[in-house]
């Protein structure tokens, strides 16, 4: 799954910086002003931007493909690239829809789709969610249980054995662990 999205922000980015790059051309022969700038600055603005964007999404694929190669959630500045790209692209879809058509819009939206799912798939201890962390199964792994929480002494709040035998609150939803209350210190002198 991150391959796939470092795939396409790879082909993203040599887009993109393709594309800036043409219309930097476009313009340096066009030598045509446009309110008053010089035809050489927007040429080289043009071009400059194409090669930032495009080393941003390179960066961004980079970081999909760590997180491919390493099976674990991006973490620090790969996540808040990640997150950011994420971003940029709800932001160019939107523009996509009312500048180019509905194809364009698809395409972001497809592309930030696929972000979001790297950014969700993989949980914060490392791997994909539906990865067991107990070994293979042929080997007796699975899924590791949690250890149950150690019984409280006698009279702290530990509510009483049940039994078969209704009780009041039993038509209400119960809660497995019984909440401890702790009443709040007085904030007057």
């Amino acid at each position: 799954m991150a391959g796939i999205v470092a795939v396409v922000l790879l082909a993203e980015a040599v887009l993109i910086a393709a594309v800036n790059w043409f219309l930097g051309v476009v313009v340096d022969r066009q030598d045509m002003s446009l309110a008053g700038l010089d035809p050489s600055t927007m040429a080289t603005s043009s071009k400059v931007g194409g090669i930032v964007f495009g080393a941003y999404f390179a960066l961004c694929a980079l970081v999909a493909v760590l997180v491919a190669v390493r099976d674990r959630a991006p973490a620090g500045f790969g996540r808040v690239l990640l997150i950011s790209a994420a971003v940029v692209h709800g932001l160019l879809g939107a523009f996509a829809w009312g500048l180019v058509g509905w194809t364009a819009f698809l395409v972001m939206v497809v592309v930030l789709g696929l972000i979001v799912l790297l950014l969700m798939t993989y949980d914060r201890t490392g791997g994909t969610e539906g990865a067991g962390s107990g070994g293979p199964a042929e080997e007796g792994g699975g899924p590791v249980a949690r250890a149950e929480p150690a019984p409280a002494g006698a009279g702290a709040g530990v509510p009483a054995s049940r039994t078969d035998e209704p009780q009041d609150g039993d038509d209400e939803p119960q809660d497995s662990v019984p909440a401890q209350v702790t009443r709040p210190a007085p904030t007057t002198p």
